[in-house]
């Protein structure tokens, strides 16, 4: 358990939360059967010493929580839609970070297309196996119906037998790149609206205030940052405060 975990938080920055623990059976097991590992342990035994990245990499994905679907709280994803297309000053160049299997960018860009919103959005995760997925924008029909109404679907998605492919049109708006929110540059300054939703509760304590800052560096004046639910700045960082104008959303505080 220690040595994931300190695997995890090296190259990640997140923790595994004690009552998350059970997960790590449930996600290693299938690796140590195709390694033919006889138990977690001795799979774990074999990234000690740091020479065999690739599994260390497949370890880390499958630790990782990349829980999400379309239009995760839904409403609150059409009201930043209608948020940051109103502060911009042209078209939206928005970032979301920690964006999984690719649902989150993929639901906001048919939100601002729907409203005759261009943008230019950039899409990052630090697993390697998730923006892969997402870049395909390939989706089993479990997933395509988590949060998607069917009218949406037929619309964005092609079948493909019991898949749902993202159409050309939605995909080429997003660019996918594998990024650490920890250790690596945010996309280029002067963005108009930044997601991280459900990111910073991973995060070890002492990291949020640092990625917080990485993002304020990242976001223009009078752009707007979300968060998850459950998540916010107060006690982490003083570079935001809430929106005066856009209830749930951040900007950048005037003195940070």
């Amino acid at each position: 358990m220690s040595a994931l975990a300190a695997l995890l938080e090296a190259r990640t920055g997140q923790r595994i939360a004690p009552n998350r623990a059970w997960r790590i059976d449930t996600a290693l097991k299938p690796i140590a059967v195709e390694r033919g590992a006889a138990s977690i342990d001795e799979l774990v035994a074999g990234v000690r010493d740091g020479s065999n990245i690739a599994l260390a990499d497949r370890i880390v994905d499958a630790l990782l929580n990349q829980e999400t679907s379309f239009f995760r709280d839904g409403g609150a994803i059409e009201a930043a839609a209608e948020a940051i297309t109103a502060v911009s000053n042209g078209t939206p160049r928005i970032w979301c970070a920690g964006c999984s299997t690719g649902q989150e960018p993929l639901s906001l860009s048919i939100a601002l297309t729907e409203r005759g919103t261009a943008h230019e959005l950039v899409a990052t995760d630090v697993s390697g196996l998730a923006i892969n997925r997402a870049r395909a924008g390939r989706y089993s029909q479990f997933e395509i119906q988590r949060g998607l109404p069917i009218r949406r679907m037929l619309r964005w998605f092609d079948q493909d037998g019991s898949d749902w492919i993202a159409q050309p049109e939605l995909v080429r708006r997003i660019t996918w790149r594998r990024s650490n929110l920890v250790l690596d540059a945010p996309p280029a300054g002067g963005l108009d609206g930044i997601f991280c939703r459900n990111v910073l509760f991973y995060l070890a304590p002492d990291l949020r205030p640092r990625v917080l800052d990485t993002i304020a560096r990242a976001l223009r004046p009078g752009g707007l940052l979300m968060l998850g639910a459950g998540e916010t700045v107060l006690g982490q960082s003083s570079r935001f405060a809430p929106s005066k104008r856009f209830r749930g959303l951040y900007e950048l505080s005037p003195n940070g």
